[in-house]
């Protein structure tokens, strides 16, 4: 069974072990065991945030090595924290093993202990006298022993449970043991892998050893995000292996096991564009957070924005869509917005009613549209320009209509779903009182720091780093000083909210790796793209498709500039014109940031909110829906990009407007009044009929939806709406 569901309090309250005592009596032994390892825990997760922080600004690491480091210390990590299966309150705290988990354990002790007792007597015998190359039997008998006790670990895990929930199970320590062992190895070979890796001269100890690597990463994402991710990447690794057998496109030559997963362990796979994110923005914005919330700083925040908006109806996620949408206009990083700003946003919702998954996902929607808002546009728009050979002004003012109608739609969401859920703003008597917290404004030099920054050119790293300087320095100022304690408290904090989305990212990375070795986007895309023909929307419908596939995993960066070369060609040649087919395929390129089953920008929020990542990534696919049609609706009318007379752009944006809206009214089910089902399908029909801003369409979807808010006053029961404390 997952622990998606317990990922927050897990995050807030420590370890697995402490929040796993029963209320039964437990022995004074067993209570000084869980002390011990709940320390020795809290010190590696000060020790891996600290790493991070200390490589990003003052001693880098070779990018192999630093990513390495941070896919198998978040997996040491996850396996202590985390608990294999959620145990029943019932469950005694000590329970006889049967013979056969004696086995395992036999088996997995010793195999995983021979295998890191190889990978230490290289480092410690060899490495260090500076001699890197050992005797052959180090790694030659390495990979075998560590594969066998790690099928036997995972074995115990799944059907034999740990009863002692006052300490970290056996299995899981011997599975974090594994983890530091491929840490080991590859580190040790880094250089020869680098070369050999992926072909035939892949060495046997890389294959076990990349594997096993690949076999925890399922194992712990499946324990902190569930099934779905890891059966997703399960297919995907069968296809490499099953592409002699399939049909038509999808079949390829195969893939040896050797090469295959040698090949997914290196950047191209598990530590490519994903790993790279979460080894960097992700996680300097996440200690960020932490440090906000161990220094109390982000409680300041939390009342300051009860006291400005805390009023109206769903106030704390409008400010989200506006303040989300600017940062991530500035940064770049959909992820790393996300988990910048949804530090401040994300609590906020959760606390005036919205789901956590759904607080998730609006910061998520948020910040991608970031992306897409001029001017800057995160990269963008440079890259666009620089590859289409349009002026970068002309980029600019083409996306100013499709980014207020995004939104827009957001805005719509988020409105009518606190209208459907009842929520009300706060009465006054109930919020801070404003002039009181004005006095104590300086609290909000972090984030000013933070804007400063960005605006002024320094890079993200530096931006996130002064910021948590700034926290700690105001910290100072309160009752609550930044000492070592409460720095090393932020710390810990960090490190636990990262492991989710470490596991997530590297899970991520398998899928990213076998589109790039067995080429399926790339013959995906000319396969479609020639059934399309000259039928214009189906050769659309088909690189919409293709630019999310190709987008999944990676920065919008990395999947524009993919998309550009595969997919917008060809719709040139169907003439459509080079502005249009680019932002069409640069929207969806950006809009697989919060598209299942690989949304990185979800999965940073649900590390935040404490959600399941594939259910917020799902929940932030429908709240940014509008970046699926809007595209379409420039395809249809030029002048959605400014690019006609201002009769003819006014036409479009007030049509695409109600249309935006209604699709919004349809997918929440509330329009002036809750919807059922069918009245929905009908009010869907209607906001699509105005995507072609064409006269007679615009009317159909107007006489429709007219319609339907006259059917609703008339013969639906009034509701009174919740419209805040007035």
């Amino acid at each position: 069974m997952t622990q998606a569901d317990n990922i927050s309090a897990q995050q807030a309250a420590g370890p697995i072990l402490a929040n796993n005592v029963d209320e039964e009596p437990v022995a004074s032994n067993q209570r000084l065991h869980a002390d011990w390892t709940n320390k020795a825990i809290i010190v590696l997760c000060i020790a891996y945030t600290a790493f991070h922080i200390g490589v990003m600004n003052l001693y880098p690491l070779e990018t192999w090595t630093y990513r390495l480091i941070h896919v198998c210390g978040g997996l040491l990590l996850g396996f202590l924290i985390y608990s294999a299966v959620q145990l029943p309150a019932t469950a005694p705290s000590q329970a006889r093993r049967n013979p056969i988990e004696w086995l395992l354990l036999l088996v997995a002790v010793g195999g995983i202990g021979y295998g890191f007792a190889m990978v230490a007597y290289a480092w410690g015998a060899y490495w260090i006298a500076g001699n890197a190359r050992p005797p052959l039997f180090v790694f030659t008998s390495f990979g075998v022993p560590l594969l066998a006790g790690t099928a036997a670990a995972l074995a115990a895990v799944w059907f034999f449970p740990s009863r002692d929930r006052t300490r970290v199970d056996w299995a899981d320590y011997a599975l974090g043991l594994a983890s530091i062992a491929v840490l080991g190895y590859i580190l040790f070979n880094v250089g020869p892998l680098r070369l050999r890796a992926g072909t035939a001269m892949a060495q046997p100890a890389d294959f076990y050893a990349a594997l096993v690597g690949v076999i925890l990463i399922l194992e712990v994402t499946r324990r902190v995000a569930g099934l779905a991710l890891v059966v997703i990447a399960s297919i995907f690794i069968l296809y490499s292996f099953a592409g002699p057998y399939l049909p038509g496109f999808l079949g390829h030559r195969g893939y040896e096991a050797r090469r295959f997963f040698t090949y997914i362990f290196t950047d191209q796979g598990i530590l490519s564009d994903p790993v790279a994110v979460s080894s960097t923005y992700i996680i300097l914005f996440i200690t960020f957070a932490a440090f906000l919330q161990a220094s109390k700083v982000g409680d300041y925040f939390v009342n300051f924005a009860f006291a400005a908006a805390g009023r109206a109806r769903g106030g704390p996620a409008k400010v989200a869509v506006l303040a989300s949408g600017l940062m991530g206009m500035i940064n770049g990083t959909s992820a790393g917005n996300v988990v910048s700003t949804g530090s401040l946003t994300i609590p906020l919702m959760k606390k005036v009613g919205y789901p956590a998954k759904t607080s998730a996902a609006i910061e998520a929607a948020a910040s991608s549209g970031g992306q897409i808002m001029p001017p800057i546009m995160g990269a963008g728009a440079f890259i666009m320009a620089e590859v289409t050979g349009i002026p970068y002004t002309d980029i600019v003012i083409a996306a100013i209509i499709p980014s207020v109608l995004y939104f827009a739609s957001v805005y719509f969401m988020v409105d009518l779903q606190a209208t459907k859920m009842g929520m009300k703003g706060l009465p006054k008597e109930e919020l801070p009182v404003f002039k009181e917290l004005l006095k104590q404004v300086y609290l909000f030099i972090p984030i000013i720091m933070l804007i400063y920054t960005l605006f002024a050119g320094y890079s993200v790293i530096r931006a996130g780093t002064v910021s948590m300087m700034a926290a700690a320095a105001v910290s100072w100022l309160t009752p609550h000083r930044m000492g070592p304690r409460l720095l090393a408290k932020a710390f810990d904090i960090a490190a636990r909210m990262s492991v989710q989305l470490v596991a997530v990212c590297a899970c991520a990375g398998i899928i990213v790796g076998v589109i790039a070795l067995t080429g399926v986007g790339a013959r995906f895309s000319s396969l479609l793209l020639g059934i399309a023909e000259q039928n214009q929307l189906l050769a659309l419908f088909f690189a919409m498709c293709i630019s999310i596939v190709l987008g999944m995993g990676m920065p919008t960066t990395a999947a524009y500039a993919v998309a550009a070369a595969v997919v917008a060609p060809g719709l040139v040649n169907l003439g459509i014109p080079v502005l249009t087919a680019h932002f069409f395929v640069f929207y969806f390129a950006v809009m697989s940031a919060i598209t299942p089953p690989v949304a990185l920008a979800a999965y940073a929020g649900a590390a935040l909110a404490g959600s399941d990542p594939m259910k917020t990534s799902v929940e932030s696919f429908k709240i940014g829906l509008a970046a699926f049609v809007v595209p379409f609706m420039f395809f249809y009318s030029q002048a959605m990009l400014m690019q006609g007379t201002w009769l003819e752009i006014l036409h479009v944006f007030i049509s695409a407007s109600l249309g935006i809206y209604m699709l919004a009214a349809a997918v929440q089910g509330w329009f002036f009044g809750r919807l059922g089902t069918p009245l929905r399908l009908v009010l869907l029909v209607a906001a699509l009929s105005m995507i072609s801003g064409g006269l007679i369409s615009d009317l159909i979807g107007l006489v429709v939806g007219g319609s339907l808010f006259a059917y609703q006053r008339r013969y639906v029961t009034p509701v009174v709406l919740a419209r805040g404390a007035d």
